[in-house]
Formats: C-alpha cells, structure tokens, sequence
C-alpha cells in the first residue's frame, strides 16, 4: 500500500473501514483459494492482503481510542 492510500484511510469513516475490511477479507480468502489450486501466479498476493488487513484495523483501533473521551482515560491512570 502506498503513502497516499495509507494517508486516505485515516480520513475515512469508521464504517467505511469497516466495509472496505470486509471486502478485503473475502479477496484474502478467494485469493488463498487459486493460490492453492494454483490458478494464481502471484504468491505474495495473499502476504499483502494480510498486510493491508492488518493496517486498516490499527486505524480502526487508534480511531476508537481517539473518540474515547478523556475522562474515562484520565481516570483510569487514578487507579
């Protein structure tokens, strides 16, 4: 995934990550298919799939602690 893509997803809603998650689960899943039957000749495919997966759900993540108010954090350290 390049620069400007990884940027464009920090300013996407969280339900739009969560679609664009989604759709990218079910291309890892086809594509771990022909890579087993041997239709696909890029092996790294799935690797990177993997990878983007992986990023858009640490946005994910960092956008729900970003909206958690400060609070329940701030109270959390009293503890």
């Amino acid at each position: 995934m390049k620069k400007k893509e990884l940027k464009s997803y920090f300013v996407k809603s969280a339900d739009e990550l969560n679609k664009t998650l989604s759709i990218l689960q079910i291309d890892l899943a086809k594509t771990k298919l022909t890579i087993g039957v041997g239709r696909e000749k890029n092996l790294k495919k799935a690797k990177l799939l993997r990878r983007r997966l992986a990023q858009i759900e640490t946005i994910l993540s960092l956008k729900k602690m970003s909206d958690r108010p400060e609070a329940e954090s701030a109270g959390t350290k009293d503890k």
